[in-house]
């Protein structure tokens, strides 16, 4: 059986008032997919908090989200990506530590916890930070039989 792999892709300012472009339609490409009602609102999410993440971290003026969808039978590949500045994903982790779900959420600490929430989200995240920052976000189609597979952030590394 061949792959499918169709790809979509957007570039939108990174200002607020377009982060629900970037949810709308990831929503209607997992739709069509036939992705379930809660594993497109967790793809909205995911995707709402990386473009949210360029939004305020990136730029320190106008810059662009770069929004790719790559579709293939048993899954969706989101890479949301910018050109601005890059961050330290070790220095990030080691300040965010170990989640202690019994916690109230207002005791979690702050920064980084939407990375936390969108590696929770997703089956895998893997994340570039070479020219800018590139977050490669994979969500599995479970209806197809493919077995869930959970890998946590990874980094990419470049050479």
């Amino acid at each position: 059986m061949m792959e499918q792999n169709d790809r979509i892709h957007l570039e939108l300012p990174a200002k607020p008032e377009y982060v629900s472009i970037a949810r709308l339609t990831v929503s209607g490409i997992a739709n069509r997919l036939g992705f379930s009602y809660d594993d497109i609102e967790d793809l909205k999410i995911a995707v709402a908090e990386a473009c949210t993440n360029v939004v305020e971290h990136a730029y320190s003026e106008d810059g662009f989200i770069s929004l790719a969808c790559y579709i293939y039978e048993d899954r969706i590949q989101i890479v949301v990506a910018d050109q601005g500045k890059s961050f330290d994903i070790a220095e990030v982790e080691s300040r965010l530590g170990p989640v202690d779900a019994k916690k109230p959420v207002g005791d979690l600490k702050e920064g980084g916890l939407g990375l936390f929430l969108i590696s929770t989200l997703m089956d895998k995240v893997e994340i570039n930070e070479d020219n800018g920052v590139m977050l490669v976000m994979t969500k599995y189609l479970y209806e197809s039989g493919v077995k869930e597979s959970v890998d946590g952030i990874s980094s990419l590394q470049s050479e």
